[in-house]
């Protein structure tokens, strides 16, 4: 994708699609959505991070930085192929006709579910596969771009699980500290689980591959989202613990997070631990260049969450309870992304570069040609001379009404102050029922290249259906989904002709045609 054309595009994570099963898949509600973006004249589908979900259900903090959610792959595919009978809705209190919520996750039973109807279309596929499929799948679990993560995550999932879903560093010892006997060993005794694991990615990369070519072949390019920081429980700090800054229990000495801001007297501690740098450098920053190609396997582009990391990093000490107590220290800089470019060429990266921001986060970005990010709810806390209005954008960023960590436009409103709501009513021309409207259209009328809206934006929805809110746990956060019953023609219709109306779509959409140039000088 170019990420100097003019274009826009839409912000929904794969699992907020419809779909009978619980939770959004890379089944047929996916390749209708990306039909309905085909209409709306969108370019851009943008998701959250891909990668299994962790604590709080937050695809933020998983269990491995390269491997797909076993949640997202599909069943029909799997049903079609004949490795799985057609799957049996449970049977719920709230629903006793049977099945699930169609507005919200419940990944309490989701996940279990899910999980089951896996392993019964892996021991279909193990009897009743063709030998092209078996083939197949064989090839996938040995190619390059696979043995590097692959392995180490399956055998990881298996050794969670045998140890009751403990963290990895109460396992057995020889296993947490990966002694080759005790490593050996489990892959014998875990062989079957192993197996299944690679399955459920096989299948994940196979369906993954075939929506992007589908959105590919419409004119719309996947925007992916990549977590500057990996969780402590992972496949990835467990397989390389000399990368990370740990004791020798295991046990990080330091954590990751934010300093107090406005948001908050005591910053956010998230507890990721934090990279060793300089053992990276050394080694030509491989890990990353392995990670930014598996990004780029899925999409065609991809968001770097907390990207001002790379220039600096607030650093907490493990036994602080808060973020309060850290010291800044410098990142490594562009020559992590000079040594990534070197083996993957041009790198299609989007810089979220909101929050604390000094200089040296602007020149890194604008070192390596990476767009920036506007946020609209951002821009009315000031005055005129607030950068995040439209009237200061630069070409080279990417403008949001909101990201899935902000309210929607329409509960923003209802939040906001009183001062808030006036300049946004006198800037934007708008009131409380077209707020929504207001801010994409001014997003789409802005010189910034590109512009994104959450879905919830586009069908003006209110604070109940917010994907997120940082700093907290559990609630609804990360379970919103939306169904078509919801969308109707109109939101469609609108956000088709606005796309048009501002250079970022088919101009023919607006039913006029494209006017000759001449018709286009006016005759006084």
């Amino acid at each position: 994708m170019n990420l100097h054309q003019r274009a826009s595009g839409v912000l929904l994570h794969i699992t907020s699609l419809p779909g009978a099963h619980g939770i959004g898949d890379f089944g047929p509600e996916a390749y209708h959505f990306a039909d309905w973006l085909q209409a709306c004249g969108q370019k851009i589908w943008q998701w959250l991070p891909t990668t299994p979900i962790g604590p709080g259900d937050s695809p933020y903090q998983s269990v491995s930085a390269f491997a797909g959610s076993p949640l997202m792959v599909a069943l029909e595919p799997l049903v079609q192929r004949g490795w799985l009978g057609a799957p049996a809705l449970p049977i719920l209190p709230t629903l006793p006709e049977g099945g699930f919520n169609a507005r919200h996750v419940d990944f309490g039973r989701v996940v279990p579910w899910r999980l089951t109807q896996l392993r019964g279309a892996c021991a279909g596929f193990h009897a009743h596969a063709t030998h092209e499929d078996r083939e197949a799948f064989a090839q996938w679990c040995e190619a390059p771009g696979q043995t590097s993560w692959l392995d180490d995550y399956c055998l990881f999932m298996a050794l969670e699980s045998a140890h009751g879903g403990q963290p990895w560093w109460l396992w057995d010892e020889a296993l947490a500290a990966r002694k080759k006997p005790a490593l050996k060993a489990a892959r014998k005794a875990h062989a079957d689980e192993i197996t299944f694991w690679q399955f459920v990615q096989w299948c994940f990369d196979v369906q993954c591959a075939a929506l992007k070519r589908y959105c590919n072949d419409r004119g719309i390019a996947l925007m992916g989202d990549l977590p500057i920081f990996i969780a402590h429980h992972s496949a990835d700090c467990w397989a390389r613990p000399d990368l990370y800054l740990l004791d020798k229990h295991h046990q990080p000495t330091v954590v990751a997070g934010v300093p107090p801001d406005d948001l908050g007297p005591l910053g956010q501690r998230w507890g990721n631990p934090l990279y060793r740098w300089d053992r990276m450098a050394k080694e030509g920053f491989a890990w990353w260049t392995a990670r930014v190609q598996r990004a780029l396997h899925q999409a065609d582009v991809f968001r770097i969450d907390h990207f001002r990391g790379f220039a600096g990093y607030w650093e907490i000490p493990a036994s602080s309870p808060d973020a309060k107590t850290g010291r800044w220290v410098k990142g490594p800089g562009q020559s992590l992304f000079d040594a990534i470019a070197r083996e993957l060429g041009e790198l299609p990266i989007i810089a979220e570069d909101l929050g604390f921001i000094t200089p040296d986060v602007h020149a890194l970005r604008d070192g390596c040609g990476f767009p920036g990010m506007k946020i609209l709810q951002f821009a009315f806390g000031g005055d005129g001379e607030h950068e995040f209005l439209p009237h200061h954008y630069p070409r080279n960023v990417v403008v949001y009404t909101g990201t899935h960590d902000n309210d929607t436009a329409r509960g923003w409103w209802d939040q906001a102050a009183e001062k808030e709501r006036r300049y946004a009513g006198t800037y934007l021309a708008c009131g409380a029922h077209d707020v929504h409207w207001a801010m994409i259209r001014a997003a789409l009328n802005s010189v910034a290249n590109l512009a994104v809206f959450p879905l919830q934006d586009v069908l003006g929805l209110g604070s109940e259906h917010r994907m997120n809110t940082p700093g907290t746990l559990g609630g609804t956060n990360w379970t919103w989904r939306f169904t078509w019953d919801m969308v109707g023609p109109e939101p469609g219709r609108v956000l088709g002709l606005l796309t048009a109306a501002s250079g970022r779509g088919n101009f023919e959409l607006l039913g006029i045609g494209v006017p000759p140039k001449a018709a286009l000088v006016l005759d006084y």
